[in-house]
């Protein structure tokens, strides 16, 4: 399952970079709200994430990391989620998953599951790395992988999925 992708590459001077940013992180607001009508439905789902893997890995670094940092912040001052001892580490996590989505899009130029998988792996794996580092705590550092797999699977499929669908434009 291949697709090229036009990709963008927005700098941190194009109006463009500040517009795109603020529909992924407006997506990044609404999804989890929607999330966490189910009971535990951030953790599972981990919906903080699913748009800005979308806008690194359409729309390049400066776009994905100003909307892995703006998300989970602005979600946490009007709604006070993520928690307050769980920010650092989906800061951390979200931009990781920007630089690699960015990363991988723009050596590729192409969609594949795989590449998106590899996506997920690394900013996963190295957030774990860095939860534990952050908690001492072996059982958070896996939460994610406990809980949130069907929030990464979302991620790939879905991701590729919408990722395709933007492929052309």
């Amino acid at each position: 399952m291949e697709s090229t992708i036009k990709l963008y590459s927005m700098k941190a001077m194009e109006m463009k970079s500040y517009l795109f940013a603020s529909i992924f992180i407006a997506g990044n607001i609404l999804l989890p709200q929607l999330c966490h009508l189910i009971p535990n439905g951030g953790m599972i789902l981990l919906p903080i994430y699913f748009f800005t893997l979308i806008a690194a890995y359409k729309y390049g670094f400066f776009t994905g990391l100003l909307t892995a940092v703006a998300s989970p912040i602005v979600n946490h001052l009007l709604f006070g989620m993520p928690a307050t001892e769980m920010l650092a580490i989906i800061l951390i996590k979200s931009a990781l998953l920007a630089v690699a989505a960015a990363y991988i899009a723009q050596r590729t130029k192409t969609i594949k599951l795989q590449h998106i998988l590899l996506v997920i792996l690394f900013y996963q794996g190295l957030g774990m790395i860095a939860e534990f580092a952050l908690t001492s705590s072996f059982t958070a550092a896996l939460q994610d992988i406990r809980l949130g797999f069907p929030g990464m699977l979302l991620q790939l499929f879905g991701g590729y999925a919408v990722l395709k669908s933007l492929s052309k434009i």
